[in-house]
């Protein structure tokens, strides 16, 4: 990361946009309404952004559909599409400072955070599928010389990526990547907290050459926009990355309007399992720390249930502590930050009840547990001992930096109290053992199982989850199965 920048000027020269982008042009809500997007370290507003709602809603599906039906990007040849596709890809690349600043401003995440992992993965997520999208080939079946059997992936049509505040543009580009990558138009709801980075992709999109109309951004709140893109009768999918509960609104949302395709990656209470065989448990125990406290804790996938087997649990505690004592809390425009500020006041006053929680229920709070004193929204990397599966903390999530560590007698156990929850996104197993190392990610319900690892995978990989934690995959070409309809032509030969 360039030392020289001083990102408070920068922040203090930036124009800020916090219009609605549709058909090709920034507008306001249809209302006039606004509402205020607040830098959660400071407190300031940087800007006004549209209130969009149900008449915002109902004039991009109908722009995002005759999108669609013209042909414009559903038909366009594959090469033509990978083109533009890969154009977007390098416009985010190239403009990279501003985004990571308007994402770190927008969510309080740290700069070289920003810099160094949202913004070159978001770009090369777009680009992978610009990439993908003129290598992929349709089928013939193994029918008798009398006919054929054509298989086709068609577009869905008109899609709603709905997408959420603590990742908000690489989330918005695992959505985005393979919903244009097939043929789909596309409306963006960003989380009401975090809408700035979605709202300046609808010029960068419109720069790139994706049509009017096939891309479109509505800012605005989860039950005004959001639910009218959940109900909408012209919607044709929706995919969603965000808690569980508002993952079951949309499912009710389905069922009432015209049975759309619903995508959910939803929450996660992930285990994060260390065995005494464990080949480094300084790696182990470093991996767990970053694991919890990375993004300030406001990770879907965060290994928030440290379970270690009693032999070594008091030296690994020890070795999480030392990391966590040592994370530098502060300012997110300070390239030396590491953990930075919670997204807003409410998310902070949420975390801190639950490590009110973990206090009463008597779990031993090893590290930190307060609110870092001055302006902002800061939380102190925080770590619970002598936790047990019953606790609030080990059973719901916290999304935030609190990490519940629970003992286990053996490989056994610690799978079981791994699966103890209603969640299903991810897990980790640390062993030298080639048969535990099999055996545990087989009996883990997870969508993702790392091996003395943890958050590790690229763009090829699929990630989601099982159980309350959703289903469908982002990344990968596994992800082009949600936003395509399976079509068999069967011709009648004769004889």
């Amino acid at each position: 990361m360039p030392a020289t920048i001083d990102w408070h000027a920068r922040a203090a020269a930036l124009s800020v946009n916090g219009s609605a982008f549709v058909n090709g042009r920034y507008v306001p809500a249809r209302s006039g309404k606004t509402f205020d997007c607040v830098n959660p370290a400071t407190g300031k507003v940087l800007a006004q952004v549209a209130a969009c709602d149900v008449e915002d809603v109902n004039h991009a599906v109908a722009v995002a559909r005759q999108a669609f039906e013209s042909g414009v990007w559903s038909r366009m040849a594959p090469r033509e599409r990978k083109k533009r596709l890969a154009a977007f890809a390098d416009l985010i690349a190239s403009n990279t400072e501003e985004l990571a600043l308007l994402e770190t401003l927008d969510m309080g995440k740290p700069i070289r955070d920003s810099l160094a992992v949202d913004l070159p993965l978001s770009a090369q997520c777009i680009d992978w599928y610009a990439e993908a999208i003129d290598k992929l080939y349709d089928e013939i079946a193994p029918t008798a010389s009398t006919a054929v059997s054509l298989i086709r992936r068609e577009p869905l049509g008109v899609v709603a990526a709905v997408v959420p505040w603590n990742f908000p543009l690489l989330m918005a580009a695992w959505k985005l990547g393979p919903i244009l990558a097939a043929g789909n138009s596309v409306i963006l709801k960003p989380a009401e907290q975090s809408p700035l980075t979605a709202i300046r992709l609808g010029e960068l999109a419109a720069q790139a050459g994706i049509p009017d109309g096939v891309f479109n951004v509505l800012p605005g709140f989860g039950e005004t926009a959001g639910r009218a893109l959940g109900l909408h009768m012209d919607v044709d999918a929706v995919a969603f990355t965000g808690s569980t509960e508002v993952g079951k609104y949309f499912l009710q949302y389905s069922g009432q309007s015209n049975m759309k395709r619903v995508g959910l990656e939803c929450g996660g209470k992930s285990p994060n399992i260390i065995l005494a065989d464990a080949p480094d448990l300084d790696a182990a125990a470093t991996a767990a720390a970053w694991g919890i406290f990375y993004n300030q804790g406001e990770v879907c996938n965060a290994g928030s249930r440290l379970i270690v087997e009693r032999g070594v649990k008091d030296e690994v505690v020890e070795k999480v502590v030392a990391v966590g004592s040592a994370i530098k809390v502060g300012d997110p425009l300070d390239p030396a930050t590491e953990m930075g500020a919670m997204v807003d006041g409410r998310q902070t006053e949420r975390v801190l009840e639950y490590i009110a929680k973990g206090k009463a229920e008597g779990a031993t709070l090893r590290l930190g547990g307060n609110r870092v004193a001055g302006e902002g929204c800061f939380i102190e990397a925080t770590l619970f001992d002598d936790v047990t599966s019953g606790m609030t903390i080990a059973r719901e999530e916290i999304f935030g930096p609190v990490l519940a560590t629970i003992a286990a007698a053996d490989v056994d156990e610690a799978i079981r109290i791994g699966n103890d929850t209603s969640y299903g996104l991810a897990a980790a197993v640390w062993t030298r053992d080639i048969n535990t190392a099999f055996k545990a990610s087989s009996a883990l319900r997870a969508g993702v199982v790392w091996v003395n690892c943890f958050d590790h995978g690229d763009i090829s990989s699929p990630f989601g989850g099982f159980k309350q934690s959703g289903f469908g995959r982002d990344k990968s070409l596994h992800a082009l199965e949600k936003y395509t309809e399976l079509k068999a032509t069967w011709i009648h030969l004769g004889q």
